[in-house]
């Protein structure tokens, strides 16, 4: 019988359980384990539900670091086993099912609010304490003689008993008396810390206030005062602390000592700068991470006049290629290489490099010449990578695209910079990659453009915001309209009418030519039922409409059903379709991408290998194609524009209708614009022609219109 999985609450017990073996043995609780592990429960149950939230609760947190000071865990030492387990266990125990790395960088921030919150308790805690011996100090200096022995052994007992460091000092600055406490924390004796002075104690990072509020204290100006201060104790150490200052007056008023209670913050300043270093960096390469990026990246944007910054976008190229076959280890050990020889790059004053994420980096350069200096910067990172890299024995070569901005400060946001730098870091990579390339204003607006396009085409063909329009195909031996090809159009809100080469790669790289192509094929063959009804069927060549597909749609396992279900919903004959593969999407094409072709072929439709002439197909290969039209490309009829036409290129043309014809295929020509050209190809023997010559693409009513004057002329 196999054993049942623990459940969320038996992990979450087991979580508390080792959080309290962690933290017991360093609080003051009465409490046995087991009951000191029953009050972290609730806590724990607490950190559970603020890492899984959709929101993260940095005051939840903060309430769970000040609920341990209510239980006891006083100790720095606790806070910092705590800490230790959150970072280890919470999400291992309490964080099944979510995405591992938002979980962890959640759990950092956690934390970061549990030590504040259990700062802020304990300093709560620490002040009332303070507030308290303060006062006792105050009553036993100011009881009745009848009663002063008795006050003055409370007041001992608290001053040599307290856990926070207790000195008292003349006006003049000279130290009297010092607690155990006070002791312990400079690590000096009670008769060495008396040889003092007050003012012996200033340090280089005072507040520019602390000596002033001194002076107002021991004048009788103020009665007390609150800061953070550093001492240096003798070993060359810094000891940071919440020093209070009072002021003791005698039974009239007059000033005569001064109180100071200071509490020792040194660890919990340690542990926040911790948590800031790792809230800031990246945890694989130490680098400044994306917040800490953005930090200096809007300081360097609003900068004062005449500020300039420069940056480099840096993606790795072929990076998942090392990852897929070395294994993510390889692939880290990689980034961290990188970003060592990164680090090497950018030394020079206001120059920092940071790790987006992945395998995406980030160079800044700030100053008055960035112009110049982010050039060099470039050119020194893609230096950097030349060398190849030894992982597991292997020599792995790095190459990197980037893209670079530089501008003033003060023009742009950190966003605007960051999406100018990425779109030319992209333009690099489509280049070739191995390269960086300076930011185009123009560039990155076609970029952004196309970018609102592909994110806007699926909500287009919700609206309805396509159309078709058809361009007619005569015959040119008696001019007669044999059909029409469809030319899908998108009218745009803001672009208005915008033809197929501006969005239809965009849908083909998103997926959507699919059902983009299925609406086109279900529109088109709708209007060839209409002219069918308005011409009859029953001639030799009755209207047929063309169809163009795309490559992703030859791939597509619904092609053939889509196609029967269309023409079976519409009453259509096969016949009347016609559809169009360009010759580049058949070139070495295997037999698993022609079977729906020739599928289609066997059920009556006609298919056209369209642009013919553009690629490098071999002729041979035409003879296995399930195609029954050649559609020559329009660069031939361009070169019959002049006059006389180039003896070659007519060769050529008449060559390949000679083929064409031998293999029992019809040839159509593209692009005609004058009736020599249309004469010229119809003595080479072409079979039909389309283009402007006749009529440009427009709506059905037009072809109707051309398909009437042939009937009557």
């Amino acid at each position: 019988m196999t054993a049942q999985p623990d459940g969320p609450e038996d992990r979450l017990r087991r979580f508390a359980t080792i959080w309290s073996r962690a933290v017991f043995p360093v609080t003051t609780t009465s409490s046995t384990r087991p009951e000191f592990e029953a009050e972290l429960l609730p806590l724990a149950r607490r950190l559970s539900q603020v890492l899984r939230e959709r929101a993260f609760d940095a005051e939840e947190a903060k309430a769970v670091g000040a609920a341990l000071v209510d239980a006891h865990c006083t100790d720095p030492e606790a806070l910092s086993r705590t800490l230790d387990c959150v970072d280890a266990y919470l999400v291992l125990y309490c964080g099944e099912g979510g995405d591992q790395e938002d979980l962890r960088a959640r759990s950092a921030r956690m934390q970061h609010a549990m030590a504040a919150g259990f700062a802020q308790a304990l300093r709560a805690r620490t002040l009332a304490e303070q507030e308290a011996i303060a006062q006792a100090a105050l009553r036993a200096q100011g009881v009745v003689a009848a009663a002063l022995h008795a006050s003055e052994a409370r007041f001992r007992a608290v001053f040599e008993g307290a856990a926070i460091g207790i000195g008292i000092a003349d006006l003049d600055g000279n130290i009297l008396q010092v607690n155990e406490a006070l002791t312990r924390m400079f690590g000096l004796t009670d008769q060495k810390l008396r040889q003092g002075k007050v003012r012996d104690w200033t340090h280089p990072d005072d507040a520019p206030q602390t000596w002033r509020l001194y002076d107002e204290l021991v004048r009788g100006e103020r009665e007390h005062y609150h800061l953070e201060k550093a001492f240096y104790r003798p070993d060359g150490t810094v000891l940071w602390t919440n020093l209070t200052v009072s002021l003791l007056r005698d039974a009239d008023g007059v000033p005569q000592y001064q109180l100071a209670l200071m509490e020792d913050t040194t660890e919990r300043r340690l542990l926040n700068l911790r948590l800031r270093y790792e809230a800031t960096h990246d945890a694989l390469t130490g680098l400044p991470n994306r917040s800490f990026f953005f930090e200096r990246l809007e300081k360097a944007l609003n900068a004062g006049a005449g500020q300039r910054f420069g940056l480099c976008y840096l993606d790795l190229d072929g990076f998942k290629t090392v990852n897929d076959s070395l294994g993510h280890a390889a692939g880290d050990r990689l980034l961290v290489e990188v970003a060592d020889r990164l680090q090497a790059c950018a030394t020079a004053p206001g120059e920092m490099v940071a790790r987006l994420g992945g395998d995406e980096f980030v160079a800044l350069t700030t100053g008055t010449d960035t112009a110049h200096e982010v050039d060099e910067l470039a050119g020194r990172i893609m230096n950097a990578l030349l060398a190849p890299i030894g992982i597991d024995g292997r020599e792995i070569t790095v190459r990197g695209s980037i893209g670079i901005v530089e501008g003033p400060a003060g023009e742009r946001s950190a966003a605007e910079v960051l999406r100018s730098a990425d779109i030319t870091m992209y333009r690099a990579k489509s280049a070739g990659g191995n390269r960086y390339e300076l930011a185009d204003p123009e560039a990155d607006a076609r970029a952004i453009t196309r970018h609102g396009l592909t994110t806007a085409l699926p909500a287009a063909l919700e609206r309805g915001e396509f159309f078709i329009e058809y361009q007619p195909l005569v015959h040119l031996g008696d001019g007669s309209v044999r059909g029409a090809e469809a030319l899908v159009r998108w009218l745009h809100p803001q672009h208005g009418v915008l033809s197929p080469d501006r969005f239809i790669p965009l849908a083909e790289h998103t997926g959507l030519i699919v059902p983009l192509g299925r609406w086109v094929l279900e529109q088109s063959v709708r209007q060839a039922r209409a002219w069918r009804e308005l011409y009859g069927d029953g001639g030799a060549d009755p209207l047929r409409i063309n169809v163009n597909l795309s490559p992703c749609q030859l791939t597509h396992p619904g092609l053939v059903q889509d196609t029967v279900d269309i023409l079976e919903r519409a009453g259509v004959a096969p016949d009347a379709l016609c559809l169009e593969v360009t010759e580049s999407a058949l070139i070495g094409a295997d037999d698993d991408l022609l079977k729906p072709l020739r599928r289609l072929a066997e059920m009556g439709v006609d298919i056209a290998l369209d642009d013919f002439g553009t690629g490098y197909s071999n002729l041979a290969n035409l003879r296995r194609l399930p195609v029954s039209v050649l559609k020559l490309d329009r660069s031939f009829t361009q070169s019959m524009q002049q006059f006389p036409a180039d003896p070659v290129d007519l060769r050529i043309v008449e060559g390949i209708v000679s083929l064409a014809h031998g293999l029992d295929l019809a040839v159509t020509v593209e692009g005609v614009e004058t009736g020599a050209q249309a004469e010229q190809l119809r003595v080479l023997g072409c079979d039909t022609a389309q283009g402007w010559y006749y009529a440009r693409p427009g709506p059905p009513e037009r072809l109707h219109q051309l398909a009437l004057v042939d009937a009557t002329g």
